[in-house]
């Protein structure tokens, strides 16, 4: 995270952003949620709305958080950037998503290294307004704390092909509702261009398919509803976490980072 500090709570709980800092995020939400339209699943755009996110300033956090648990149940908590993964599942079994609290630099609207506000907030919090999949984050972090370090690996891998970057079938087509997707113009032209391999949504195909973080996705997993994917989670994840470990790998497909 060079050169980014994560900003601290007032004693209101609010986080203090600079007059260029809501210009960047109002030059973000602008072109992207323009952009998102015909790209991300209805829920999602509702979502943003719903949420009350627009260009005129960076959200609060406690803003966010308040309307998440009027409508779901969910909620937001501010954290320092990455988080510790205990930490991390932790939170998201009490349907509360961390939340890093600084904003990329002008210098790098396309594209930071790692998440901040306007990915976690305009990426990640609008799908938190819709039942079924706030309640596939509760149990994906009651599942992931339940089973510990051993299996945390492979659970990012389901977190990566889901929450970060999957895809979901709808009436109008193929629509992305991974925050990854919603966050990165690159990623969203990607997902939605007919050129990237699309899968039927597959826990242990999912398990046993690595990621690269720095490019855009070579495959993505498709599900049909939010409700599927809230109910994968009732097979026994730890056993098909073992199987996989046992079956290995399956082949990459994008080259090994240089």
């Amino acid at each position: 995270m060079a050169g980014y500090e994560s900003k601290l709570a007032r004693p209101d709980g609010t986080f203090s952003y600079s007059p260029e800092e809501d210009a960047v995020w109002g030059e973000l939400f602008a072109r992207q949620f323009a952009f998102l339209q015909d790209k991300m699943v209805p829920a999602y755009l509702d979502g943003v709305t719903r949420l009350g996110l627009n260009e005129g300033h960076v959200p609060q956090v406690r803003d966010v958080d308040a309307r998440l648990a009027t409508l779901t149940g969910a909620g937001v908590v501010g954290v320092p950037a990455i988080i510790p993964p205990a930490q991390f599942f932790d939170l998201l079994s009490q349907k509360k998503f961390p939340v890093a609290t600084f904003l990329r630099r002008r210098e790098e609207m396309d594209y930071i290294e790692e998440p901040d506000i306007f990915h976690e907030v305009f990426g990640h919090c609008p799908l938190l307004t819709d039942p079924d999949y706030a309640a596939f984050i509760e149990r994906f972090g009651t599942k992931a704390k339940a089973l510990g370090k051993p299996y945390s690996w492979r659970m990012f891998r389901l977190f990566w092909f889901t929450v970060e970057f999957g895809m979901i079938r709808t009436p109008e087509g193929l629509r992305g509702y991974g925050a990854g997707i919603a966050s990165s113009p690159s990623e969203a032209a990607h997902a939605l261009s007919g050129k990237a391999e699309m899968l039927p949504f597959d826990l242990m195909t999912i398990f046993r398919s690595p990621y690269r973080i720095d490019i855009v996705q070579p495959v993505y997993f498709v599900i049909e509803s939010f409700a599927q994917l809230a109910a994968s989670l009732d097979a026994d994840v730890g056993a098909m976490i073992d199987e996989a470990k046992r079956l290995g790998d399956l082949p990459a497909r994008f080259e090994k980072a240089a």
